[in-house]
C-alpha cells in the first residue's frame, strides 16, 4: 500500500517504512507509509492529545467497530484536541482483537477554518496486540484545531466486530 501525500508537505520530509514486529511496541498503520522528519526533529518532545468527549485522565481511547445503523451513525471517528501549535502529529493504531482482521482507517487534520484535510486512507491488517504509527507533519499556514481517526466503513464490513486502540501525539 501506498500513501500519496499533498504537495503542501514540506519536502525535507523523508519516508521510512516502520516494522511491526516488534511486540508491545504501539507502532500505528503497519505497513503504511510513515515518515521521520530530517535529523533536526529527532530532539522533539510529544505528549498525547486528549480525546473529544474523555474523562480527561487516559488518552487511548479503546473502541469496536460497529454496524452502521440506518437511524443513526456508527461511532466509527475518534477526534482528539489540539489545544496549541505543533510541529507534527503522531497518530497511534493497535490492534486489541485476539484474531487478525483488516481495519479500514482514515486520518483527518481538522483546521481552524473549518477545512481538513485526509493524512492517510487505507486499510490496515496488523497482527492481534500490534500495530504501528505515522507521523504527520503540519501544514504551512493552518491552524490545526483537532486529529481525527476514523475506523470503520461501509465498505469493509468484514471488520465489524473487531477492536482496537487508537491515540495521537502532538510534537514540538
Amino acid at each position: 500500500m501506498s500513501l500519496s501525500l499533498p504537495a503542501v508537505v514540506p519536502s525535507a520530509v523523508k519516508t521510512k517504512l516502520l516494522s511491526c514486529s516488534r511486540p508491545g511496541l504501539i507502532l500505528a498503520f503497519c505497513g503504511a507509509l510513515s515518515l521521520s522528519l530530517a535529523p533536526a526533529a529527532t530532539a522533539e518532545s510529544c505528549e498525547f492529545l486528549s480525546p473529544v468527549g474523555g474523562d480527561g485522565t487516559n488518552p487511548i481511547v479503546t473502541k469496536t467497530i460497529s454496524l452502521g445503523n440506518p437511524l443513526g451513525k456508527p461511532n466509527w471517528n475518534t477526534d482528539f484536541f489540539v489545544a496549541k501549535p505543533y510541529r507534527g502529529y503522531k497518530l497511534f493504531f493497535t490492534a486489541d482483537s485476539s484474531v487478525s482482521a483488516t481495519y479500514p482507517v482514515q486520518a483527518y487534520l481538522k483546521f481552524t477554518d473549518g477545512s481538513s484535510l485526509r493524512v492517510f486512507d487505507g486499510n490496515i491488517t496488523p497482527q492481534p496486540g500490534t500495530g504501528g504509527g505515522k507521523l504527520v507533519p503540519t501544514v504551512p499556514g493552518k491552524q490545526v484545531s483537532q486529529v481525527n481517526i476514523k475506523v470503520g466503513s461501509t465498505n469493509n464490513m468484514a471488520a465489524t466486530g473487531f477492536t482496537y486502540r487508537v491515540s495521537v501525539q502532538g510534537c514540538r
